[in-house]
């Protein structure tokens, strides 16, 4: 009795332990927030591409983050913030037809799910089993992304999700939004919000600056004024000394 005690209070010994968040989960937590999704998102987004190109697109772009604007290489657009949501953007199509749309959508699907199912199945095979535990955690968040994206609904923002669309063409045989702006956003119009984003930006950096500049200035005169205003008081004291050691002459010569 006393055995089968022990046993029962180290096993739930052990799993309050291993409930406990400890540093290799904030080590996990770390790994997967500036590397794991990033790059899952990344190849949602890519998805889009070779089917876009395919069906003739016009201005691709594939903005990776979200701020600033760091460097332009092709068709890639690197944000400061390159962890923080990515998209991709086009102009137009030249092949419109409603098979053109619906593989449009379904590219970001196809492509995630095509990625996770291949490290499935080396791990399943043997390989990547050093890195097993990393690969794993990356499998789960595309197959997260695939779900989210495959399973028909409308997002907080009132747009339908890829499989809301692709739903929709294939039931009504026409796209539909519910939003005056397109799913997928236009290049043009997205370089448009950047371009007055930063420029909101820099205004506000230039109102900040102006009323340090305000404050600084402000504080120097005030400092200027209590310079002049001790140095005055210094000269009527100085000259009030001088004084008093000028009657006090007068008086000894007199006496």
């Amino acid at each position: 009795m006393k055995k089968g005690y022990e046993k029962y209070t180290l096993r739930k010994d052990e799993r309050c332990e291993s409930s406990l968040f400890g540093f290799s989960d904030l080590f996990a937590l770390i790994i997967s927030s500036f590397i794991i999704i990033p790059v899952a998102v990344f190849i949602r987004e890519f998805g889009y591409l070779p089917v876009t190109y395919l069906f003739g697109v016009k201005n691709p772009r594939l903005t990776i983050g979200s701020g600033p604007s760091v460097f332009m290489f092709g068709i890639f657009d690197i944000r400061k913030y390159y962890h923080m949501y990515s998209w991709f953007s086009f102009d137009d199509i030249k092949r419109k037809s409603n098979f053109a749309y619906i593989m449009v959508y379904a590219a970001p699907i196809i492509s995630t799910l095509t990625v996770a199912l291949t490290l499935n199945a080396l791990i399943a095979n043997g390989y990547l089993e050093d890195q097993a535990r990393f690969w794993n955690r990356f499998i789960f968040y595309a197959f997260f992304y695939a779900l989210i994206d495959s399973v028909p609904m409308l997002m907080t923002s009132g747009k339908p999700n890829n499989g809301m669309i692709i739903y929709e063409l294939i039931r009504y045989g026409k796209r539909v939004d519910y939003n005056e702006d397109e799913v997928i956003p236009s290049t043009s119009q997205v370089d448009k919000e950047y371009e007055e984003e930063m420029k909101n930006i820099e205004e506000m950096q230039e109102e900040i600056e102006k009323e340090k500049n305000g404050i600084s200035k402000q504080s120097s005169e005030d400092a200027e004024r209590e310079a002049v205003g001790k140095q005055i008081q210094e000269n009527i004291q100085d000259s009030a000394e001088e004084h008093a050691k000028d009657e006090l002459k007068k008086e000894k010569e007199s006496d």
